[in-house]
């Protein structure tokens, strides 16, 4: 029974909520299946009798039995406490932001599930909004009347932490990271559609993109008991951070990324997707494709399947299409699936890359925009696959090896507008590429470069890259599967720089083959002039030192098995890319030459 003294702490609370208002409390939860109950429980009965509530606990993709701890709390009142499933772990960022999409009220609080801070404060917290007339309000460890049990090294972090953010992003508050935070519903919602961080330093981009555009910021009190936990603060972890952050002050004050970027409406009707897969047979990357499409936040799509031969794939809860095709190319494939697709978008996505769970929902909403005839996403590489593969991964998203075009591996570039852009993970309105006449079949790779330029530059649409609408795309391991893939695309790339130079004429192609050039020249010189030796070898020096700093990490075999295969994928793509560009035509232009009779041809894109 609530009592008249408690109904007086919460008169701020219900005055700000108004008669039609709601506290929407959003509990990140990952592996907390022990107490993830009883914690949402005292949230529960903290709020109940006192203000209109929900209560949103958010699974991001634990792997014990966090999801029935919380469908039991949820039995219990379930128009209050509405827990949402994010099937595939992408980062409490993005757990939180699919958090507020499910949520109601018009105000938001934001409470990690674990409950190191006392809820209790939710009251001050509230008291705090009113008084100061803020629309955002965080607790702070160093808020000086702030109760907390917390470690000693991670008060020196948080110290360090707050000037270097003081110095960068200027935010008036002395904590940024600590997890309970009250937001207006307006404030959190426009911070959430320009949030590109989806780890640990989600809290600063949140707080300095509403802080830019002139939501109020307020510190309030918390209590903390931080007790016997290790925590997050591992070296790895610590590394992200940093790097978000410099990312976050280069995006504010460098860029002024915030202020400039549109955002896309909703679609008033749903538009429907048509999801293309071509792959040569079923396989268990596909059925894991298949089964994180079947945890689409977005419902209104179907799946079309192009394998070689019939096959049966089982049963999924949307409509699946599988139109066996033969062995032929990939580009022929996905014109077979546009040929029979319903949809007012394609979709193409790899066989061996899996979506997550709000990959449709975030792509579809730009095509609200009349001008936009593509968007894709980053391929990231996945946290489960073995060493090499994860090796293959990062030499792929190294500065010196992709360069500018290091967003299509990586999942927190700025969203932009591309000319050009791999199958794995594009969408393309289907009137587009009716009036395209689909892929060229004439190329293998490729022919998602002559795509995306025929959309570009034939139809004049827009292409959007949006690091939300993101995959996982399993590489080839280190050190042949992965430099024979890079050899195809340089051979292609070397090719099209003369036959499709718009798109493909550019420095950072040709980077690698001035560097193969200048070995060569180099050695040569040397043989005649010894003195040049210094010249020379000091260069190589140089080269063997960016490239060993630019793959850094802990683990010191990842660290000289990435560094050597990016030197080698140097090597590899710049005489490859020679190659091609001395060819006076592709081989892959005389038909079925990709695919002898005896074997089935590879599938998936970069």
């Amino acid at each position: 029974m609530t009592t008249e003294n408690e109904k007086n702490l919460w008169h701020s609370a219900r005055i700000s909520l108004g008669d039609a208002g709601c506290l929407s409390v959003i509990m990140p939860v990952y592996g907390l299946g022990t107490v993830i109950e009883q914690n949402i429980g005292a949230v529960y009965g903290l709020l109940s009798g006192n203000i209109p509530f929900e209560i949103l606990p958010v699974d991001d993709g634990s792997g014990d039995d966090t999801a029935e701890a919380l469908l039991r709390a949820a039995a219990k009142d379930p128009e209050r406490v509405r827990p949402v499933f994010v099937k595939i772990n992408t980062g409490k960022g993005n757990a939180l932001k699919q958090g507020f999409a499910a949520s109601r009220g018009s105000h938001i609080l934001l409470l990690d599930g674990d409950l190191d801070l006392s809820p209790a404060h939710i009251t001050t917290f509230f008291d705090i909004m009113a008084r100061k007339r803020a629309d955002i309000v965080i607790g702070s460890k160093r808020h000086p009347d702030s109760v907390i049990d917390y470690p000693w090294h991670r008060r020196l972090a948080s110290v360090i932490y707050y000037t270097m953010v003081r110095l960068l992003v200027g935010l008036p508050v002395s904590d940024t990271q600590t997890g309970m935070k009250l937001f207006t519903r307006a404030a959190l919602g426009w911070a959430f559609e320009r949030m590109l961080v989806k780890a640990f330093a989600f809290d600063l981009e949140i707080l300095s993109i509403a802080h830019a555009k002139g939501y109020a910021v307020a510190e309030a009190p918390i209590e903390m008991h931080f007790g016997q936990k290790i925590g997050c603060l591992s070296w790895k972890n610590v590394k992200q951070v940093m790097h978000d952050t410099f990312a976050i002050f280069y995006r504010l004050r460098v860029l002024r990324y915030y202020d400039s970027v549109k955002i896309a409406p909703s679609a008033q009707n749903p538009l429907f997707v048509s999801v293309v897969i071509a792959c040569p047979a079923p396989s268990p990357y596909l059925t894991e494709c298949l089964t994180a499409l079947a945890q689409q936040t977005y419902p209104n799509f179907e799946v079309i399947v192009l394998p070689d031969a019939p096959a049966d794939l089982g049963a999924y809860p949307f409509k699946l299409s599988v139109n066996p095709t033969g062995a032929i190319r990939p580009a022929e494939k996905r014109n077979a699936g546009i040929r029979i697709a319903h949809g007012e978008i394609v979709a193409f996505l790899d066989d061996d890359a899996y979506p997550v769970s709000n990959w449709l929902e975030h792509a579809v909403k730009y095509f609200t925009l009349h001008d936009v005839g593509g968007v894709g996403g980053p391929g990231i590489t996945p946290p489960g696959d073995p060493f090499m593969g994860q090796a293959g991964g990062r030499v792929y998203a190294n500065l010196f090896v992709s360069g500018n075009f290091r967003y299509r591996y990586m999942g927190d570039r700025v969203r932009s507008d591309i000319d050009d852009f791999p199958s794995c993970n594009l969408f393309v309105r289907s009137d587009v590429l009716k009036a395209i006449n689909g892929y060229r079949t004439d190329f293998w790779p490729g022919e998602d470069t002559i795509l995306c330029s025929d959309i570009v530059l034939g139809q004049k649409k827009r292409i959007v890259y949006d690091p939300w609408v993101q995959v996982y795309h399993h590489r080839r391991p280190l050190y042949g599967p992965h430099l024979r893939q890079i050899g195809r695309y340089a051979l292609h790339r070397g090719y099209f720089a003369k036959r499709f130079p718009a798109t493909s004429l550019r420095l950072s192609y040709l980077i690698p083959s001035f560097f193969v050039v200048g070995l060569i020249v180099g050695a040569v010189i040397t043989c005649f002039y010894p003195k040049f030796s210094v010249v020379y070898f000091s260069g190589l020096a140089f080269y063997a030192l960016l490239t060993l700093l630019s793959t850094v990490s802990l683990n010191l075999a990842l660290w000289l098995t990435t560094w050597l295969g990016v030197m080698a994928t140097h090597m590899i793509y710049g005489i490859r890319f020679m190659m091609g560009l001395l060819m006076r035509r592709m081989p892959c232009e005389v038909a079925a030459f990709d695919h002898p009779a005896e074997k089935k041809p590879p599938v998936s894109g970069d």
